[in-house]
């Protein structure tokens, strides 16, 4: 069995406020809180592992750490992989433009779209507005 005293958790550390890496190098933010709070429940000594998004549930899979406490919305997909917990709080997604470039009028399906890469929004974009130019990033940054 294993021996759950040293637990590793996977988190991105460029997702702010919920995971980011500070100035002095030391990764903060509601997810590490979180991640924190269950150690500290658990009596745990834990370590905090940053992974690119687009391979956390690999490095997961690859026993690179035991948890992963990201943000990460609950997906058909990623059901078939891992195992999740229940949601800890709800994101819901926006649009962002020019401030008065679109008022009302705003026509996803012919502009460019941009998000980040190996997201639920990406998913989205991608199923919902076939017609825009979708660019993504590694980053929400």
């Amino acid at each position: 069995a294993k021996d759950w005293s040293k637990i590793r958790i996977g988190t991105e550390g460029a997702y702010p406020p919920f995971n980011y890496t500070d100035n002095s190098g030391e990764v903060k933010g509601f997810d590490i809180d979180i991640a924190k709070a269950l150690c500290k429940e658990l009596d745990a000594k834990c370590t905090i592992v940053t992974q690119d998004w687009d391979g956390i549930i690999p490095a997961l899979l690859a026993r690179k750490y035991d948890a992963i406490v990201a943000s990460m919305s609950i997906t058909e997909e990623r059901l078939k992989k891992v195992d999740f917990t229940g949601k800890y709080y709800a994101t819901p997604a926006r649009f962002v433009a020019k401030k008065g470039k679109y008022g009302k009028r705003f026509k996803p399906n012919k502009k460019k779209l941009g998000t980040q890469r190996s997201t639920i929004f990406q998913n989205f974009l991608e199923d919902n507005f076939p017609k825009a130019k979708i660019k993504l990033y590694d980053t929400i940054e």
